[in-house]
């Protein structure tokens, strides 16, 4: 129960404390692995996989959960074979197909992750995660059979919520891309307020943090503490809203000789919460802790996109790596978040108004960072990236200590496994379609704006701090 409504945690000791009790309870392993998976330490679940395969070899959960954890890890191949392992056991699992098409479209297999899919809906007709998978490649656009297949599932009488708003999103993407927006907008708005029932949003628990990290991490705080933290200039943190542009700088990036692509990864997070108190806890640990945490989060990833909220905290443990902002106009990032069903995370992104609360205070805190570490992160602004791509990304290297390298610009052409919502995108050239798409919807967009205020108004400058 603890799992099934977010707290992991909590989940991961009361699954502990039943091994302790029974340790042959296989279900309490089985969910403990899943449990680890999802708090990003997959690598810890995989022992408990093998007493699982010991316990119960022919048990085809075991490799559906194998396969997962090791797609967690990175090893997507392995994790694909073992998917098509289960499949040749049991074909007529619709959700271990579309577990199938996901690790196929992180790979780049297009074609076949859209097989899987389509055979996931043969299966399932009403499975909703299905139907958004294929809308959410951004490159399938729906016929009028599939659309009337997404209606006449909405009207099931058992149909469960999650279904109901995958359905949604999905049919939201059909009539966006064929051109009525009022009816794309109407679809969105229904699958953002039932998306939201489930996944409340405080905005003031952001604005509070947001706060404390101003007063916190002052300009004479930070001076004090410029001695110590981990040296290594390994790490380039490419951070900002979701929907900015961040996969694409990601990509451009790790089309260079020199760096590695990663993922999303929690890491930074939970190293700045080891201590309790933060922001405030950040400013007692001593020279020594903070490189430490440093080594530590070097231990860990080396590369890695990662929420805005923690750039002071990077200064303090990491203060050679390069952070880059990657920043795109308000109402196109919002309204694409908006248009976005995100498999975890982003509560504020189910509302209009929390969106563009949400985007205020990001601007504020880094306008801050920007204030108290001139000069310290490299901001990208997507329309000018698509505009002028070459000069962007020569600026970009520059900032990385990189020379400049003509596959960072040919990006789409760089053969890596991407999992974010943007993975198909970044593998064509850039385009420029989607800079101003927010003009179709902006009739429907006055809560985004009242709640962005000034910030919208100056964009792509920061409105002075108050």
């Amino acid at each position: 129960l603890a799992g099934r409504i977010g707290r992991l945690h909590d989940a991961e000791h009361l699954l502990r404390r039943a091994l302790e009790l029974s340790p042959n309870f296989t279900a309490a392993r089985a969910n403990l692995a899943l449990v680890l998976g999802r708090l990003g330490r997959p690598a810890e679940a995989l022992p408990l996989l093998d007493d699982l395969f010991e316990a119960e070899p022919d048990d085809v959960g075991h490799f559906n959960l194998k396969a997962a954890t090791l797609g967690r890890l990175g090893d997507f191949d392995e994790a694909i074979r073992t998917y098509q392992e289960v499949l040749k056991r049991t074909p007529a699992q619709p959700r271990v197909w579309l577990s199938l098409g996901h690790m196929l479209k992180t790979v780049g297999k297009l074609d076949e992750g859209i097989a899987a899919y389509r055979r996931a809906i043969e299966l399932k007709p009403e499975l909703g995660e299905a139907w958004w998978s294929l809308a959410n490649l951004k490159t399938v656009r729906f016929n009028d059979a599939d659309v009337a297949a997404m209606r006449s599932a909405l009207k099931r009488a058992d149909l469960r919520d999650e279904d109901r708003f995958h359905l949604d999103f999905a049919l939201g993407k059909a009539f966006h891309d064929g051109g009525d927006s009022d009816a794309a907008f109407a679809h969105y708005a229904a699958a953002n307020a039932l998306r939201r029932q489930s996944l409340p949003y405080r905005q003031a628990d952001t604005k509070g943090i947001v706060d404390r990290s101003i007063a916190t991490f002052t300009a004479e705080a930070l001076a004090q503490r410029a001695e110590g933290g981990c040296t290594a200039p390994d790490p380039i943190f490419i951070l900002g809203m979701p929907r900015s542009g961040s996969t694409l700088l990601e990509q451009i990036l790790a089309s260079h000789s020199l760096v590695e692509g990663t993922t999303e990864l929690p890491d930074l997070p939970a190293l700045a919460r080891k201590k309790a108190g933060y922001p405030e806890s950040a400013l007692t640990l001593s020279p020594q802790e903070r490189e430490d945490l440093g080594r530590e989060y070097l231990r860990r990833a080396s590369v890695q996109r990662n929420n805005w909220l923690f750039v002071p905290f990077i200064q303090l443990i990491l203060p050679n790596a390069r952070i880059i902002d990657a920043r795109r106009h308000p109402l196109g990032c919002c309204l694409s978040n908006f248009r976005q069903h995100f498999a975890r995370g982003q509560a504020f992104t189910y509302d209009l108004a929390d969106m563009g609360r949400y985007y205020a205070d990001y601007v504020r805190l880094m306008t801050h960072v920007d204030a108290v570490l001139p000069g310290r992160v490299h901001r990208v602004i997507y329309e000018r990236m698509v505009d002028d791509t070459e000069t962007e990304v020569r600026a970009l290297l520059a900032y990385c200590g990189l020379e400049f390298e003509p596959g960072c610009v040919e990006f789409h052409r760089t053969e890596r496994a991407v999992r974010t919502p943007s993975s198909e995108q970044v593998r064509q050239p850039i385009y420029r379609d989607a800079t101003n798409e927010w003009r179709r919807y902006e009739r429907h967009l006055d809560p985004l704006k009242a709640a962005l205020g000034d910030v919208l108004t100056a964009y792509p400058a920061a409105p002075a701090q108050q």
